[in-house]
Order: C-alpha cells, then sequence, then structure tokens
C-alpha cells in the first residue's frame, strides 16, 4: 500500500476509498499522536474566543469542521466518534473554512484540530487533515507516525480504550463563525468602504464567511456560488471555475472579484475588465503593500518552483528577494518559517500571510487584496502590472500511474530534449500530483506556440510510458 497522506492530508472518493472506517481510524490514531497524556495536556489553556467552559480540563481537545459536502456529515460523524473513543474532547464547529479550524485551533487552545474537506476537488472525493497545537500543518515524520498507528489497528492490533468518565465529550461550538470572521476583519489596514466586490464561495465551506467577511469590512457585495445543498461544491463555481465571476464582474461593474476554493484556503481573483489573476499576481501585489508598511520580513517571498518566471523578475525589479520551494502550500510553509518570512504563495492560490494566519486562507487574501485597492484608490488591473506573466502551459495527464514519474527513462530523455530546445528562455516542469491521480505537464516560455508544442509533446510522452 502507498502512502496514505498526500501533499494535504488523506484523500479519496467517500464511501469508496475514503471510508467512515478509515476515518475513524485516522482519528484515533492522530489523537494518540497529537495529544498529550491525560492530565497534561495544552488543550485547555484558554486563548482569545474560548469557550466559556472547556469539557474537561484533565482529557485533551481537539477542533472538527468540515465543508459542505453530502459525504462531510458520515465522515465527521466517524471522525468524531473516534476522537471521542479515544479519549478526547470535541469542539464540533461545524460548516467552516480550512483556515478557520485552523485559527480556531489556535486561538482555543486544542491539542490539535481536524478538517473534513477535498478543497477543490470535486463533490464525490473527500478528505481528512489534520493540524497541530497553534493550527500548524503536521510535519511529515507526524503523519508518519499517524498512519503506522492506523495500519497498526488495521492489522489487528489492539488499542487500549478509555472507559466510563475518561471518554470525551462532544460540543457543538457555534461561536466559532463571528471569532472566525471578527479575526479577519480585525487584521485588515484598512476598510473596504466604496469598494463593490463580487464573491465566489464556489458552494463551499466560506458561503457564509467570505460575504459576511467582506460586507463587515465595508465593501459592498454581490454574491454568486455561494448555495451550497452538499452536492454542488465546486461545480462551475470557484477558483477553478472562473467564468461565472469574470461574467459577474462586468454585469455588476464591480472593482474586483474574489473566488475560493471548496474549503476556502486559496483564492482567485477577477480585475473590473474581467481579467483574471493569479495566486503570483496576488504575492507581487500584497508584496509591495507589505514593503510599504514595514511587514514584509527580509524583504522576501516565498513561491513554489511553478510560479511564473514573470514573478520572480518583477520581485528582483523591485530589489526584493524570492525564494522557491517543491508545490505545496505546506512547503511553502516551512521555508517561511525556516527563514522568519511572513509572504509566500503559489500560483494557483493558496497565499499564507504568517503574521496573520497559519495555512492558506482565500478569504484574508482577497480582503487583503481588495484593501490594497482601497487603500492606494487604484484599479487591480493597474496594480497587477507590476507584474507580466509569460506564457505558461499546464497540462494534466490523467489514468497514468504518477508513481513511476521518476523512474521513467524515456520521460527523463523527453524532459531533457524540451530542455534543451527551450535553453534560457522557458523551463519545463513535470511532477506527479499529491491530491489528484495525475501527472502535470507545465511548459514555460517567451512564445505561447512553442510552450504549447513542448508541453503537448511531453503530454504525449507521460500518456505512452505510464498508461
Amino acid at each position: 500500500m502507498g502512502r496514505l497522506f498526500g501533499t494535504d492530508g488523506v484523500r479519496g472518493v467517500a464511501n469508496a476509498e475514503l471510508t467512515a472506517e478509515m476515518a475513524l481510524g485516522l482519528s484515533v490514531a492522530a489523537a494518540r499522536v497529537l495529544a498529550e497524556p491525560s492530565g497534561t495536556a495544552a488543550g485547555h489553556q484558554p486563548g482569545p474566543g474560548s469557550p466559556p467552559a472547556a469539557p474537561s480540563a484533565s482529557r485533551p481537545m481537539a477542533v472538527v469542521g468540515r465543508d459542505p459536502r453530502a459525504s462531510g456529515e458520515f465522515l465527521e460523524a466517524a471522525v468524531v466518534a473516534g476522537l471521542a473513543s479515544a479519549g478526547v474532547d470535541v469542539l464540533r464547529v461545524g460548516v467552516l473554512p480550512t483556515p478557520a479550524v485552523a485559527y480556531l485551533t489556535g486561538s482555543l487552545g486544542a491539542d490539535f484540530g481536524v478538517m473534513l474537506s477535498a478543497s477543490h476537488n470535486p463533490m464525490p472525493d473527500n478528505g481528512v487533515k489534520f493540524f497541530a497545537r497553534g493550527g500548524h500543518k503536521l510535519a511529515d515524520e507526524l503523519e508518519d507516525r499517524i498512519e503506522a498507528g492506523y495500519q497498526e489497528h488495521a492489522a489487528g492490533e489492539p488499542w487500549d480504550r478509555p472507559v466510563g468518565a475518561g471518554v470525551g465529550r462532544v460540543t457543538d461550538y457555534h461561536e466559532g463563525f463571528d471569532s472566525y470572521v471578527a479575526h479577519l476583519v480585525a487584521v485588515l489596514p484598512n476598510r473596504l468602504d466604496g469598494l463593490r466586490v463580487v464573491i465566489d464561495a464556489a458552494h463551499g465551506a466560506a458561503s457564509r464567511v467570505a460575504p459576511e467577511a467582506f460586507a463587515r469590512a465595508g465593501a459592498e457585495i454581490v454574491t454568486i456560488g455561494a448555495d451550497p445543498d452538499g452536492l454542488n461544491i465546486n461545480d462551475g463555481y470557484g477558483s477553478t471555475h472562473l467564468d461565472a465571476l469574470r461574467e459577474a464582474v462586468l454585469d455588476n461593474g464591480a472593482d474586483l472579484g474574489i473566488a475560493v476554493d471548496g474549503d476556502a484556503d486559496r483564492c482567485l481573483a477577477a480585475d473590473h475588465t474581467g481579467r483574471e489573476v493569479d495566486g503570483d499576481q496576488i504575492l507581487a501585489v500584497l508584496a509591495l503593500a507589505m514593503r510599504e508598511a514595514g511587514t514584509l520580513r527580509q524583504d522576501t517571498v516565498v513561491a513554489t518552483v511553478m510560479s511564473n518566471l514573470g514573478l520572480s523578475l518583477a520581485i528582483e525589479r523591485e530589489g526584493l528577494l524570492l525564494k522557491r520551494t517543491a508545490v505545496g502550500d505546506r512547503y511553502v510553509l516551512e521555508e517561511m518559517k525556516r527563514g522568519g518570512y511572513s509572504l509566500g504563495g503559489e500560483q494557483s492560490g493558496h497565499v499564507i500571510a504568517l503574521d496573520h494566519a497559519t495555512t492558506g486562507d482565500g478569504t484574508l487574501t482577497g480582503l487583503m487584496l481588495a484593501a490594497r485597492v482601497a487603500a492606494t484608490g487604484r484599479p487591480l488591473a493597474e496594480l497587477t502590472g507590476v507584474m507580466e506573466r509569460l506564457p505558461q502551459v499546464l497540462i494534466n495527464v490523467r489514468d497514468v500511474d504518477r508513481g513511476r514519474v521518476a523512474e521513467c527513462r524515456e520521460l527523463a530523455e523527453a524532459v531533457a530534449d524540451a530542455e534543451r530546445r527551450l535553453g534560457t528562455t522557458g523551463r519545463v516542469l513535470l511532477r506527479p500530483s499529491g491530491t489528484e491521480p495525475l501527472v502535470r505537464v507545465m511548459v514555460e516560455a517567451a512564445d505561447q506556440a512553442l510552450a504549447h508544442t513542448i508541453a503537448t509533446g511531453l503530454a504525449d510522452v507521460v500518456k505512452s510510458q505510464l498508461g
């Protein structure tokens, strides 16, 4: 069996690959790794926004949230049952974004958090993601320990189980919504009065949060994709489907549009002309805003190898530094913590403002972007002019063995040949997805036609050699 944990938790088709039994087992294993022994847990050290009374000062505590997928209902029940059976008190916060669960895990002093979501994936998928104390993503070593514990139990190794007063208690924590929204608005450098903003919530976890936060910050809002029914998450709306956002911005004469994904940990935008603004451009705009405010630590931005060369050129031209990491916001976050940096993110819209969040936060990113527009009085189309995107072609090759990418000699030769053709005017990146069963082929070049030709050629090699 391959590793259960991908780049963003454990994901799969709900009730087929990701079953209730797996969710329960993972939650028990996580409790044994992430919670301190009884009586020594830090989980009930009260922080800002703490519940009036913790269920028990002698048991560890976890925050559990989910996105609105229908499968999240039974998976949440399984996770909560597993945690309580392992002696963990549960604060169930209901449907909230992933970054809200991370924030509440830290602000409530919980021992760990659990989020049930498959982010931007289609509705049949779901996932289980854990946060360590403070709301931080897990290191690989902790994920490996959780997975090992889960596998041992699946193989028949018994668990010690608390009984009587030792079992965990479950409390619905409805205050989490207001606490998180208040946090988002409080960190803004200025209000959004006078701006008209379209918000596309992807029929996902931010369907209530994002409109409320923007309205409290003073914006006039137009909302689309904010009617989740459990089945329509990411369906034609959100950061992976921007057509509806662009159309709504133009139809409503909005200053800008903001689109989050299903669990709202990423954000893309549209300017007043309906043109897409990607994560690289958002990073460029926020980097200059933060430098001006004196909050861009070490004048450095952290991005991944997928980020456009145009971002690198813009950052260098402004006298700033760009650090690149492997693909995945967790690797961006690791580099930010290691180097003490305050801004990082991905082209896909995962943007981390580490002074205010422990993970990518789409609603916060959108608020910060809108705040820059309001503060400068300049349209977003002008602000993003600091960066020119070079032509970039990305092809997702499905139904192939992504585990053989590194060992395929024919594929390595094809990549080397493509790099020779591009020379110093472009680059090639070929990688297996960490969250979906596919291989991503990315080619960047000064000429769009050349980038497309090389990318499609490499995609054909991937299909023929790994299919």
